[in-house]
């Protein structure tokens, strides 16, 4: 690989970008959509051709969903095709940039500041920065010829009881599913799981890493989880928990507590209010209407410990408390007697 030496100029005044000039030449730059040297965006039928052709090219049908992975579970001597699909993904409700003063769209370019204008994709290399700029120039088929085996297969390193990993290591969670639907090995290493109540720990290369990932059963099939390395928990942010103790009868008003919220979890019953919010307060400023402000609560630390509890109990028993309609219901076992009755 030759190392390639870059030097970049000042631009010019007439065309010096708002954002900071001292970035390097491979970050976007933001600039109006009127902006001459840029690209036009193709249009919204252009684009659906080129998707329908990778389509066309790959084989696959315009409505199935598209896998970021595909390869083998490797399992002793046995294995078989499997690929992963992105089980969850953040919504959020996105805003365009537009520029102030005319409200036009505004869109990312790539700019070169050495040349002083836009430039297309197809024009861009990777560079890794050994020292001020100075680059070692990387290209996408190295990188494929140096994949370690897992960029095509995962193999099972080793098998922990259920529940044993600590949530704080999870980090995305993907849909494992047979390449085959009458494949036999899928369906035996669900059960196996799954009567065993063990999940698998297995290494598998994609996105540009290597990944540790958790496989376990769920709903008849399989899900992946990777996990963070153990490097890459910032253990350094913890704080030290207060040396404070508490009294018998503060741990009985909380234990009470705690069993009066005590509800099984149904993530259909939660909403994002704040995403809610931001869709009334759109629809408001549409219709010229007023907008609906909220209030924020005010907390103050506690002084009586005690006193606290005791009126916490009081209010979350009340269906009128404040958050009491929001609050997922508590659900009693039916006894025999009371359905006899």
């Amino acid at each position: 690989m030759a190392s390639r030496r870059i030097t970049q100029n000042r631009t010019s005044p007439k065309r010096q970008l708002r954002r900071d000039d001292s970035r390097e030449f491979r970050d976007p730059r933001l600039v109006s959509s009127t902006f001459s040297s840029a690209k036009k965006p193709a249009s919204p039928e252009a684009e659906e051709s080129k998707t329908k052709q990778k389509h066309w090219q790959a084989g696959t049908d315009l409505n199935t969903p598209a896998s970021v992975w595909k390869g083998f579970i490797s399992f002793g001597l046995v294995s078989f095709p499997v690929r992963l699909f992105s089980a969850a993904r953040a919504e959020h409700i996105r805003f365009h940039m537009l520029h102030k003063q005319d409200r036009s769209r505004v869109k990312e370019v790539l700019y070169c500041l050495e040349e002083d204008q836009p430039i297309d994709r197809s024009d861009i290399e990777k560079g890794y920065e050994v020292s001020k700029g100075e680059y070692i120039i990387v290209a996408d088929e190295e990188l494929r010829k140096i994949a370690p085996p897992t960029a095509t297969t995962m193999e099972i390193l080793q098998f922990v009881d259920s529940g044993e990993v600590d949530p704080i290591y999870f980090e995305s969670s993907y849909y494992v599913a047979a390449e085959d639907k009458t494949a036999k090995p899928y369906i035996l290493f669900v059960a196996a799981l799954q009567d065993t109540r063990q999940d698998a720990i297995a290494k598998i290369a994609m996105h540009n890493r290597e990944h540790i990932v958790l496989i376990r059963p769920f709903e008849n099939g399989l899900l992946l989880h990777t996990l963070f390395y153990v490097e890459e928990l910032h253990q350094e942010k913890r704080n030290e928990t207060p040396n404070t103790k508490y009294s018998v009868k503060e741990l009985d008003l909380a234990r009470r507590l705690v069993n009066l919220l005590k509800a099984p979890f149904q993530p259909k019953d939660f909403k994002d209010t704040y995403r809610e919010n931001v869709e009334r307060l759109i629809e408001q400023k549409r219709k010229g209407q007023k907008i609906t402000l909220v209030k924020q609560p005010r907390k103050e630390p506690v002084t009586d410990l005690m006193d606290a509890l005791k009126r916490s109990l009081e209010s979350s028993s009340s269906p009128t408390a404040p958050g009491a309609a929001d609050r997922p219901q508590t659900r009693k076992k039916v006894t025999g007697r009371s359905r006899a009755a």
